[in-house]
């Protein structure tokens, strides 16, 4: 390899580490958790999409043994050569009923989901309308669509309805908005009541990502349409978060273009099935998700408590309702340096910042999960309080 490469490319790590932007991982030796095992220590860990505390449950454990002596550990090809189980079908169609749709279609992740969307539905003459904080995996996938491409300001109702307006001026003949449920750097939720009124109004097709919602948003759990009681297109979503925290992504949806993506969807038709094991324990997610009110209620119960405490030590918070409650700090150094103080009292979370948020918006995400007890959440917020007065934060 030319050496002017390889220096080339440690000038850039170089100057990444010197603006406070370096990414470091931790190495974990327990099974995640509320609490878990770092470095020998035992730590609070909030910065988790455990949401709902199934990540080490009992019973997705047993799902996933008890599939591998029948089923196999792995597939070892696509589904449409020789890739697909029964529990692969009723995995999707568990999942489409829960989500209120005709059928969904499994990836290995929501990333795959979403960058094999847009292509197979929408061609030159199509338009897709995207919110300006849609999660990377969108971005990407829309960049692989030969639709002619649109941004609206994030949950910017107005904005949004000025580009539809110039998409049909354009002359586009099939129209997509494209938006997360939930803005997962900052809580927020889409508008989805105002975005399905003006796709109704301009005869749009409404995709939302919900993988920060299925699972615990909505009386049901099922999500932001849940949540807010609509109904949507088009939903995308995970595995690897609320519903068991493992891997795997789906869309779920109207019962053609399930079938056309399923004939279309390059992620699909060129990457390995989901093992068995995981299919197995989704399945298992799922029942614990339907009986779930409990589990709602005590994450919910938690995010309440620890915006409250947050909230009256000091700290500046993006306001909201989600599990996600964004600690506003500005700049990239701090947020790593209030991380690491924190660990050293205890208390596990990561510094967010460029190019993950944009610059100056620099933040430590904490969310909540339902594995959390009051005791852990008293010790977080003292570690905060302390850790906070000593950086001047508070």
């Amino acid at each position: 390899m030319a050496d002017a490469f390889l220096s080339h490319v440690s000038d850039t790590l170089s100057l990444i580490k010197a603006e406070g932007l370096y990414k470091t991982e931790r190495m974990i030796t327990s099974p995640q958790g509320g609490e878990i095992t770092v470095g020998g220590r035992q730590v609070i860990n909030l910065c988790a999409n455990n949401y709902l505390g199934l990540a080490d449950h009992p019973a997705l454990i047993e799902a996933a043994k008890n599939a591998m002596e029948p089923k196999g550990f792995g597939m070892a090809s696509v589904r449409f050569i020789c890739g697909t189980q029964d529990i692969h079908r009723e995995l999707e169609q568990r999942l489409a009923k829960f989500l209120g749709k005709d059928d969904s279609i499994l990836f290995a992740a929501c990333f795959d989901a979403n960058g094999g969307l847009f292509e197979p539905l929408l061609g030159p003459e199509d338009a897709i309308i995207s919110d300006s904080l849609n999660h990377a995996s969108i971005i990407d996938g829309v960049r692989l669509c030969k639709a002619k491409r649109y941004r609206y300001m994030n949950n910017d109702m107005n904005d949004l309805e000025a580009w539809l307006k110039q998409a049909r001026e354009d002359g586009a003949r099939h129209i997509m908005i494209a938006t997360d449920g939930v803005f997962s750097m900052d809580g927020y939720l889409a508008n989805l009541p105002r975005i399905r009124e003006l796709a109704d109004k301009y005869h749009a097709v409404v995709m939302v990502d919900d993988c920060h919602a299925t699972g615990f948003m909505g009386p049901r759990g099922a999500g932001t349409p849940d949540h807010f009681g609509v109904d949507v297109d088009i939903l995308t979503g995970t595995l690897g978060k609320a519903l068991g925290g493992a891997i795997g992504g789906y869309i779920a949806g109207p019962q053609p273009v399930i079938d056309l993506l399923r004939q279309r969807a390059r992620p699909y038709l060129f990457s390995n099935s989901l093992p068995p094991s995981i299919v197995a324990a989704g399945l298992e997610a799922i029942r614990l998700v339907e009986d779930g009110d409990m589990l709602r209620k005590q994450l919910f119960g938690n995010a309440k408590y620890w915006r409250a405490g947050l909230e009256k030590l000091g700290f500046d918070l993006l306001p909201g309702e989600h599990p996600i409650i964004p600690v506003m700090l500005g700049e990239a150094q701090l947020a790593q340096d209030m991380a690491a103080r924190l660990f050293d009292e205890g208390v596990y979370v990561s510094g967010f910042f460029f190019p993950v948020v944009p610059r100056g918006q620099a933040r430590i995400r904490t969310q909540m999960n339902a594995a959390l007890t009051r005791d852990e959440l008293d010790r977080a917020l003292a570690a905060f309080g302390k850790v906070g007065k000593a950086l001047g934060v508070i």
